[in-house]
């Protein structure tokens, strides 16, 4: 699959940790370099303007889509190519769904965990097959991979499930495992 845009979702805030720093802005000059528009939150603050200034810096495409109450704190990339105003979170992620060819998450808060919820929803559902990859940067998602385990034991997901996404600690082999990407079949789970 030739991938033409990434979704990417992740912190407004910067979080503790350098390493997260690099890897979110070797993601967005990855982007850049491999000639991948970036979709993202549209924010000029955290993770997402590290990202975002990893593509731009680097002479890459960059749409965020940004909730008009968030322009209003002042926190909207300026350098962007295209900025997207929405109403709400809800149509933030509609958009984010529609234009992007795969989704990567990044380290974040409760606004990354709700946007990689409602991809994995989706994709178990069988409402789309695109990617989903997870920087894993410093083992920040292995709690999450854990859960997605305790998930599984207790039934509540299946082994397909399970396929519904990759992970890689760098941005290079990551993108590597998002153009191999093939969702799996997922069957009903709801007994007759």
């Amino acid at each position: 699959m030739k991938i033409k845009s990434i979704c990417v979702f992740c912190g407004s805030a910067t979080g503790n940790n350098p390493e997260f720093h690099k890897a979110a802005y070797g993601l967005g000059k990855l982007l850049a370099e491999n000639n991948i528009s970036l979709i993202y939150g549209g924010a000029k603050v955290g993770m997402m303007g590290m990202v975002a200034d990893g593509a731009l810096e680097n002479n890459g495409r960059v749409i965020g889509v940004l909730p008009v109450f968030f322009k209003e704190k002042e926190i909207a990339h300026d350098k962007i190519d295209e900025m997207i105003l929405v109403d709400s979170m809800h149509e933030r992620k509609q958009i984010m769904l529609h234009k992007a060819d795969a989704f990567v998450a990044l380290p974040g808060g409760f606004g990354t965990l709700d946007e990689i919820s409602e991809i994995l929803t989706l994709a178990q559902l069988g409402k789309y097959q695109k990617p989903l990859g997870f920087l894993n940067s410093c083992n920040y998602f292995d709690s999450f991979f854990n859960f997605v385990d305790v998930m599984h034991q207790y039934e509540f997901i299946g082994n397909a499930h399970k396929g519904l996404f990759i992970s890689s600690d760098t941005p290079l082999d990551l993108l590597l495992k998002l153009e191999k990407f093939n969702s799996p079949v997922v069957r009903k789970w709801i007994k007759e």
